[in-house]
């Protein structure tokens, strides 16, 4: 056993193998079906054991704790219990009420009430999941009595969850901007509206697709008073997003402390005002809260563990070479990574996927001069496509249970959807103005 060593040293193989263990470490716990976050945190282990030096466990610990030690990632947890609130206060019904006015008399209504209600409250709530819940909850067996396929309604449910990650306040944006170095929250966070708003009109599309081609008729008209009498039910929640950005950007508070903000609005509307919040619910949320945000900040601990791993082992500036010696068109290797991330997408959680594979990117983006926000958008997007896609696809196993119905019969309705994310990915990727013309008109650059 002594001469493994020496036998790898003597070939070169050595300096190789801490990423090597890694890399098999983490594929084969995924494949035991291993918790994400505990997956990253011993292939970490595995790979600085294979260093040697410092004692493993001391050195993972300590990456673990300085990697959730940010200001920044205090935002996390108020915009989490924030979402709950809303979510809890009868949100979805209104924001339902309102997005039919504005979309329900279109063939195939429903299923555009449905993907612009998930694209308000995803905005909210920062969820997806939640939106998948909350909404999927409520449209999918409307959809079902209207005549609407259940599949299809399942499908439209999942996708259009996503669209929430994109138009900000968003959690997984305050996570790029950590991974890439501290850039500010509030350009990112207007970068996402226009992409936002552009997935949802490629999801719409695909419905209108389906609704012509299904026979799948046309919903109820509504008048100018009835416009405005559901635009008043909504207008307090949908307020929250004005007030976040507008706070943010008018530099009255940070992102933190606007967060915080969130959540005394949220409680303002949900337990003073709506009254759909009990006080004796407040415990419970709160309880729910905790859990979530330690599952988040472990993940982010793990990832950011393993991300330092990697660039001691200056795997970053090796890929960032390859690339560039690969080729200098820049279409090709923007090409390259979608292609790599969606693969990723399919068995890696978003947190861990944008921390971990930020800092092995930016630095061949940064050498194309593309702009850092720009690449955050298209990274997100790009993995918000893997939480619709087996075998880690959160949406997809929660929207199937709303649905009840099963990942296999739901995978050909999904496929259109899929379609119309990736072209509009790619013209994301492809032309940088579609995210940067907001933060560049409010002066970020």
């Amino acid at each position: 056993m002594c001469r493994i060593p020496v036998f790898l040293h003597k070939r070169g193989l050595m300096e190789h193998l801490p990423l090597a263990l890694m890399i098999v470490t983490f594929a084969v716990l995924l494949a035991l079906n291993v918790p994400i976050a505990f997956s990253i945190g011993l292939a970490t282990l595995a790979a600085l054991a294979a260093v040697g030096g410092r004692p493993s466990f001391v050195t993972v610990a300590h990456r673990v704790a300085t990697g959730i030690d940010s200001f920044a990632l205090l935002a996390i947890p108020f915009f989490i219990l924030s979402g709950m609130l809303m979510g809890r206060g009868g949100l979805a019904r209104r924001l339902v009420d309102f997005a039919g006015t504005l979309v329900g008399r279109f063939r195939g209504g429903l299923a555009f009430v449905n993907v612009v209600t998930c694209m308000l409250f995803g905005s909210i709530s920062g969820s997806a999941v939640a939106a998948v819940s909350s909404i999927g909850g409520f449209m999918i067996p409307v959809m079902n009595r209207k005549g609407y396929h259940r599949d299809f309604n399942t499908a439209v449910s999942i996708t259009a969850a996503t669209t929430g990650l994109l138009i900000p306040p968003s959690n997984i944006m305050i996570v790029y901007s950590l991974a890439a170095g501290g850039l500010s929250v509030a350009a990112i966070f207007l970068a996402g509206f226009l992409p936002g708003i552009l997935m949802g009109l490629g999801l719409m599309f695909v419905c209108w697709m389906v609704a012509r081609k299904k026979g799948y008729g046309e919903g109820d008209k509504s008048s100018l008073k009835d416009f405005l009498v559901k635009l008043k039910r909504a207008l307090l929640s949908l307020l929250l997003v004005f007030i976040v950005l507008g706070g943010i950007i008018g530099g009255i508070f940070t992102a933190t402390e606007a967060s915080a903000v969130a959540v005394f609005y949220a409680f303002l509307i949900t337990v003073v005002l709506y009254r759909e919040v009990k006080l004796r619910e407040i415990p419970e949320i709160f309880l729910e809260c905790g859990i979530t945000t330690a599952v988040v900040m472990l993940l982010i601990g793990t990832s950011v563990a393993m991300s330092w791993v990697l660039a001691y082992e200056n795997i970053p500036q090796t890929i960032s070479a390859f690339l560039i010696s690969f080729t200098d068109n820049k279409y090709v290797i923007l090409l390259v990574i979608n292609l790599l991330l969606l693969f990723v997408g399919t068995f890696m959680d978003m947190t861990p996927a944008v921390l971990i594979f930020t800092p092995i990117f930016l630095p061949v983006i940064l050498k194309l001069g593309l702009n850092p926000i720009h690449f955050g958008i298209m990274m997100i997007f790009n993995l918000c496509i893997g939480l619709c896609t087996p075998p880690v696809g959160t949406c997809l196993f929660v929207g199937c249970a709303i649905g009840n119905t099963t990942i296999s019969k739901v995978t050909r309705p999904l496929l259109p959807f899929f379609a119309a994310m990736i072209v509009v990915l790619f013209l994301v990727t492809y032309l940088p103005w579609i995210s940067m013309v907001v933060p560049e008109a409010f002066g970020y650059k």
